[in-house]
């Protein structure tokens, strides 16, 4: 079987200067850079002589243009195919029980999945319809110091999704910059080999979901959709639209799927002080609608801004991780006057700093 086929030059498109110079020619395709020819009659030579002048010039014949009488003359004795066809490549042939590679692609079809679901983990949605995303961020979980015991839950419910097993919608809440959506696009990245696919869902495309949950209940593989930076008004309409697809629609929620949020509010809702001294007459039931939003997600992981022991742990990991060559002491005073400068600790500025010393900014 041929591999890595390479880029060939069609030779009937310079058959006039094959008639006139036929090795110099071959010689001037090698020197454009192409590393196979495909022939269009063999100009009166013989394909022993044809085959020995490719091999002498670097070139392979990858096909060429016969008549059909003396392909089948050829084909018919393995001295034909030799003598007549000796410039072009051999090819291999293997017995194949379909019905066994069959059987074995159908019992895998669970992880590695089928159509666009085999070649792409990440997908966002158009006009409801899914498209795959062809250059995800390639975050890995070993690229992301801290906060590990956080991130064990949401990798613990990821399993038990990926195992069949019942598994929780996911609010990840907390200061910005700590690695909320790292995480969620990490863990989809460790787990896309075992049948994980992530499927990001804007704010406003939440009415979407319940026409696109149906179309994936039936997808042996599992999926996520992923919410980032989720927070509403009081009256804004995608509010109630996620309350009835996290529950509270008459349709159960599909076992291979799961709602995965991050967001800065812990209960979703901005609120003002005006909400809280109007004249709603029932101020306790409703104050408890708009929280009732955040107490549907099963599994809550709080991610705050992390303390100093902290900040310095994941900024002495980083530096390892990008080989940032300068005195400890002196990296942590730095990472801490641009922490100030930049806000405040995060991971998020753990990471910017680290990569401004990496491309030499910070010295």
């Amino acid at each position: 079987m041929i591999q890595n086929m390479p880029i060939a030059l069609q030779l009937f498109s310079v058959r006039d200067e094959l008639a006139a110079d036929f090795r110099g020619t071959l010689q001037k395709v090698k020197d454009l850079g192409y590393e196979g020819v495909e022939f269009a009659g063999l100009h009166g030579r013989d394909p022993q002589e044809i085959r020995a002048m490719l091999d002498d010039i670097g070139l392979k014949g990858m096909s060429a243009h016969v008549p059909l009488d003396e392909l089948l003359a050829a084909a018919g004795s393995a001295a034909g195919q030799a003598q007549e066809l000796d410039f072009l490549p051999r090819w291999e042939t293997a017995q194949l029980d379909l019905p066994a590679a069959y059987a074995q692609r159908m019992s895998e079809v669970g992880r590695k999945g089928y159509g666009m679901f085999a070649k792409h983990h990440v997908f966002t949605v158009e006009n409801g319809q899914l498209v795959p995303v062809k250059y995800p961020d390639p975050q890995k979980l070993s690229e992301l110091p801290g906060y590990e015991q956080e991130r064990e839950k949401v990798i613990a419910n990821t399993r038990a999704l990926l195992t069949g097993m019942p598994a929780n919608n996911v609010l990840l809440y907390g200061d910005a910059g700590t690695g909320k959506s790292s995480t969620v696009k990490a863990i989809c990245n460790e787990f896309a080999a075992e049948g994980l696919r992530l499927v990001e869902v804007k704010k406003n495309q939440l009415y979407q979901i319940p026409d696109l949950m149906d179309k994936l209940a039936a997808n042996p593989l599992k999926f996520i959709l992923f919410i980032d930076d989720l927070s509403f008004t009081a009256n804004d309409d995608n509010f109630a639209a996620l309350k009835a697809i996290l529950e509270g629609s008459v349709g159960g929620r599909a076992r291979n799927i799961a709602v995965y949020a991050t967001s800065n509010r812990r209960h979703l809702i901005k609120e003002t002080l005006t909400d809280r001294t109007g004249d709603d007459i029932h101020e306790a039931d409703t104050r408890q609608e708009l929280m009732s939003l955040s107490a549907r997600f099963g599994l809550t992981v709080t991610f705050q801004r992390p303390e100093k022991a902290r900040f310095e742990a994941i900024l002495t990991e980083l530096a390892k991780q990008h080989h940032i060559e300068m005195p400890h002491d002196q990296l942590l005073v730095k990472a801490e006057a641009f922490a100030i400068r930049a806000g405040g600790r995060s991971p998020r500025v753990a990471k910017q700093f680290i990569e401004q010393c990496e491309a030499g900014v910070q010295k």
